[in-house]
């Protein structure tokens, strides 16, 4: 079985497979209906209309809470520079959001790096989706999705704003 089909089939052990086709039209083709993102939202733990959510206060607690768990990240003397690179980012990006393609390219690269201060060399291994859903399924179902977005995406400035939007409710309320 190939490694995305495993972790899909891990996937389905915490997920409805509704949810699971939500998730893979939305990051695969044009899917940016509120149905859809409304079933993403409520896969990390929102009870409502996503559509309905504050922008900028959830940007604000975005950024609060992952500045915190990066802070609060013991790291090696070798990645003290890209922990406080991660954190000028995270800066950035919370302050000069409003060109939501570049913001979820830069978003994604906060995460990967973000993660990788957390977790290490783990991360690179084929097998890190798989890890982190034993660990911990709620991040292993956001790691999961975060990794489902294409790193440059041609999509219109609602759908880039949507999938940031996503990912940043989780971190605001991991």
């Amino acid at each position: 079985m190939a490694s995305t089909d495993k972790i899909k089939t891990l996937i389905e052990e915490f997920i409805d497979s509704d949810t699971v086709k939500a998730v893979v039209g939305f990051t695969a083709d044009s899917a940016n209906d509120s149905a859809t993102i409304d079933k993403i939202a409520a896969m990390f733990g929102y009870a409502g209309s996503f559509s309905n959510e504050d922008e900028q206060k959830l940007i604000e607690s975005f950024r609060k809470n992952l500045k915190l768990l990066i802070e609060k990240t013991w790291v090696e003397k070798s990645d003290i520079t890209l922990k406080e690179q991660i954190l000028f980012q995270l800066e950035n990006l919370c302050s000069n959001y409003s060109e939501w393609s570049k913001t979820l390219k830069d978003f994604l690269t906060i995460l990967n790096d973000a993660v990788y201060l957390m977790f290490g060399q783990q991360t690179k291994s084929e097998d890190f989706g798989e890890y982190s859903l034993r660990i911990d399924p709620g991040f292993g179902i956001f790691w999961w999705y975060i990794q489902s977005l294409p790193s440059t995406a041609e999509w219109p400035v609602e759908k880039c704003r949507n999938a940031v939007l996503l990912g940043m409710y989780f971190l605001a309320n991991y």
